[in-house]
């Protein structure tokens, strides 16, 4: 397994909509686990294949041990009165916005061996699912903030981008005796 870099908001990957994933391959496989990997040691809760530079219809999730693998997912239903909650994105680090999304979520996807399943999220879990499918549509989640708080973010993102060159970050895996707790709002 191995950590991928992360594209950050700039890479013209993060707004192209993804492709449908045909055939579940062993390329495909590895791509999952070195996803998990990736998001585990930038300490995120989710993952989509566009924030590593890849186009297919892909993301993985992890919210307090509830992990998903999440191929070709649609959203079936929306339900309960729309919330509003912090998020932040593993491709903008250090900037967070407030999002309102509906409380829970019913996909259909399928799983790395190719079994279609549907899963239903709410709270923490229905907003990351929520958030991983709009990054496989060229989406993110500054796309949701007022135009006046949209532009306060973006004038923030416009200082931190230089420390991301080629508008990559590079993910260390944790060393052994640092222990880190995931930063619930980064996906």
């Amino acid at each position: 397994m191995s950590i991928l870099d992360i594209r950050v908001l700039g890479d013209p990957v993060l707004r192209k909509p993804t492709k449908p994933v045909t055939k579940i391959t062993d390329e495909l496989r590895k791509l999952i686990a070195d996803m998990f990997e990736t998001m585990y040691a930038a300490e995120g809760i989710g993952l989509a294949a566009p924030q590593v530079g890849r186009t297919e219809r892909l993301a993985v999730v992890d919210v307090e041990g509830a992990r998903h693998v999440l191929i070709n997912p649609a959203i079936v239903s929306t339900e309960g009165e729309k919330e509003k909650a912090e998020e932040g994105c593993l491709s903008i680090p250090d900037i967070y916005g407030d999002v309102e999304r509906p409380a829970t979520v019913t996909i259909l996807a399928t799983d790395e061996n190719g079994k279609e399943y549907e899963a239903t999220g709410s709270e923490l879990l229905g907003r990351c699912i929520q958030h991983e499918i709009d990054h496989l549509d060229g989406k993110l989640f500054i796309d949701y903030l007022s135009p006046l708080k949209r532009k306060a973010a973006m004038s923030k993102w416009e200082k931190a981008k230089a420390d991301y060159p080629g508008s990559i970050r590079k993910v260390r895996a944790e060393v052994k005796g640092e222990h880190h707790h995931p930063n619930e709002t980064e996906m």
